[in-house]
């Protein structure tokens, strides 16, 4: 896999904490050249400045993805920079309980689920769309979106995070049918529960302890493989997704749940 990879350019957004930080790291261990991209520079340039000292080569360029023009910025610096685009991970994401305290389908507001809209799924169009120009002149190029088991099974107060993960999964499918003629590929990984910081806040913003053990309970207990995932294993996917050795995979999601999603059971 690794000899594959080795020089290409990989976009990650998304990457100054959690999956997407994990994510960077892996490619960057298997010789791709990493933008790392966020709105959040302190951490992105942490993300940065771990690859580099693994001997890695990584370069930061700060885009909020909400905005169409820093995204098609982003492209041109990135391709700029290192001479064109080989992999895009479109991985930034967000969740409505990190934005407010009420946010259950009756309860939230119509502007947190338009920001939630525009993160995790709208920008996922804006990149391609930016990016494809790079992608049709590289040999493999891939797309690789981040999803999540919220594609599949409903979470509480969680209604535009589940509806847009969903549009992921579907819009990965719809991309791959009209980019194959370009030999280019788009999949989506869906993450199961994973020991991130942006997961860590959504707990914390329950406020009924019922419902939090009630969640706890979802996104653990019913795991196969009984603990949470890491960004690191996450990475590891992504790592084959990128890399010639998926290259007969497109319009594929690849789940990554510990196993939660295949049964109904409780592992005690």
């Amino acid at each position: 896999m690794s000899s594959s990879i080795n020089g290409k350019v990989c976009i990650v957004t998304g990457a100054a904490q959690g999956i997407g930080r994990g994510c960077a790291i892996e490619l960057a261990k298997v010789g791709g050249r990493i933008v790392v991209s966020d709105r959040n520079s302190d951490g992105g340039q942490k993300t940065v400045s771990e690859i580099r000292d693994m001997g890695g080569d990584a370069t930061f360029i700060a885009c909020d993805v909400r905005n169409k023009a820093e995204i098609e910025a982003l492209m041109q610096r990135a391709a700029d920079h290192f001479g064109g685009i080989d992999v895009l991970h479109n991985n930034a994401g967000t969740h409505e309980t990190d934005l407010a305290q009420k946010t259950a389908v009756h309860e939230m507001d119509d502007d947190i689920w338009d920001l939630v809209y525009e993160v995790n799924l709208r920008s996922i169009w804006y990149a391609v769309r930016a990016a494809l120009p790079w992608l049709r002149d590289s040999k493999g190029a891939s797309i690789i979106n981040t999803a999540s088991m919220a594609s599949f099974t409903a979470m509480p107060v969680s209604p535009a995070y589940c509806a847009t993960k969903g549009g992921v999964l579907m819009l990965t499918k719809a991309m791959a049918v009209d980019l194959a003629q370009f030999g280019i590929r788009v999949n989506c990984i869906n993450p199961g529960t994973i020991k991130t910081p942006l997961l860590d806040k959504y707990f914390d913003i329950i406020e009924d302890p019922q419902v939090r053990a009630a969640a706890l309970k979802g996104f653990t207990g019913g795991n196969l493989i009984p603990r949470m995932g890491t960004p690191e294993e996450i990475g590891k996917l992504v790592c084959y997704l990128a890399s010639d050795d998926s290259s007969f995979t497109t319009g594929a999601s690849h789940m990554i749940d510990g196993g939660m999603t295949i049964w109904r059971g409780s592992v005690d």
